[in-house]
């Protein structure tokens, strides 16, 4: 395309031909063809057919897809609709069992806020709502997720707006405010652009364009079916878009961890509070986590005596902090102290782990938290 029409191209779009059904349709036909396989997701040649999605396996896996990505999430999605096939055996599940499938998928109030809404849904008869603002007053679903259900499981018009989408408009548009600013400005132009066909379909297709194609770097502009409607491609620097401000430096946070064994095998542990961070999830016992250096990070922090030694440091980032543990490592006899129990080594694979005290615990124990394999699961038994 030469120039002069790359610049008309460029002025039609910003009159509103981006929101075209044109553009809609080149976009579906392009993910008619391109569709990501997803164990969550009706195919679009299967909803052609009549295949209506689950609201249960949208909004389980819209939960668990929220700051997690797509690869790391299948395998948990699976083993979920494996124990619990419907919204009410989840609801039917012990809150214990929930967090210990949820275990290492991180942000650990979704898994709470999964639980309570699975309750509350069971107990209005198992269906879930149909629209954004009935679907929002369920536990743990927002803006971005009433939207995608509205729009995935009920194929209701609705903006779907995620990273994938954000990177996706801001550089069709070349929206040059910073995008923790651009975010309304972003929903309103994908809301223009939802056709009233399909809707479900389209708000799929532009997260997996933006995952695929328009990819945070080195995009695929070449395979783009919106590369002629693109802006930053007139422009010739798509990874300038989406503009971000500098990110500021996360605040360390320091603390020890306590690997208590017994002689045969098993690991002391205890669960923490329902509320705050890692919420109801099990840890070893540690000390609490500061931004000072001073004797927290020393055996003599220790909740009960031992003979501890120090097994390595370890480093986890949360959302708003980065945290440095030292782990020691001691060997206890005896019962557990109040308020602690002793979880068998063949058994440290399935609690309610977070990731961090995996860390912690195989920082003192190399494989402790590894799923024992067949053979050695029957050297156990035996």
């Amino acid at each position: 395309m030469a120039p002069a029409d790359q610049t008309r191209k460029a002025a039609s779009r910003d009159s509103g031909s981006a929101t075209s059904n044109d553009t809609a349709s080149r976009l579906l036909v392009w993910y008619d063809a391109h569709h990501r396989e997803l164990p969550w997701r009706v195919s679009p040649r299967d909803h052609a057919r009549g295949v209506q999605p689950d609201p249960y396996r949208i909004w389980l896996s819209e939960v668990m897809l929220q700051q997690t990505t797509v690869e790391a999430v299948k395998s948990y999605f699976r083993a979920f609709v494996e124990k619990w096939p419907d919204v009410e055996a989840l609801a039917a599940a012990p809150t214990e069992d929930v967090m210990k499938a949820w275990a290492g998928l991180g942000y650990y109030s979704r898994a709470r806020n999964l639980k309570a809404c699975a309750d509350l849904v069971a107990a209005r008869g198992g269906r879930f709502p149909d629209t954004e603002a009935a679907l929002r007053d369920l536990p743990g679903i927002g803006a971005y997720t009433s939207a995608a259900i509205t729009a995935i499981a009920f194929d209701r018009p609705a903006a779907v707006v995620d990273g994938n989408v954000e990177r996706v408009i801001s550089r069709l548009f070349s929206i040059a405010t910073p995008l923790s600013e651009a975010k309304p400005e972003i929903r309103a132009r994908v809301e223009r652009m939802v056709p009233p066909t399909r809707p479900g379909d389209f708000a799929q297709a532009m997260m997996d364009l933006g995952a695929t194609i328009c990819t945070p770097r080195r995009p695929r502009c070449m395979l783009c079916p919106l590369r002629e409607d693109c802006s930053a491609v007139v422009s010739g620097d798509p990874e300038h878009f989406p503009v971000r401000l500098p990110k500021a430096d996360k605040p360390q946070r320091r603390g020890a961890a306590f690997v208590a064994v017994r002689d045969d095998g098993a690991i002391l542990l205890r669960k923490r509070p329902e509320k705050g961070l890692l919420g109801g999830m099990t840890e070893v016992p540690t000390t609490g986590w500061t931004a000072r250096a001073d004797g927290a990070t020393t055996p003599a922090a220790a909740p009960f005596p031992g003979d501890w030694r120090r097994a390595g440091t370890i480093t986890h980032v949360f959302t708003h902090f980065a945290l440095e543990l030292d782990v020691f490592h001691a060997h206890i006899k005896g019962d557990a102290p109040e308020g602690h129990f002793w979880s068998p080594a063949g058994e440290i694979s399935g609690e309610a782990l977070p990731t961090v005290m995996k860390k912690a615990i195989e920082a003192a124990i190399p494989g402790a938290t590894k799923k024992p394999s067949l053979h050695s699961a029957k050297r156990l038994h035996d």
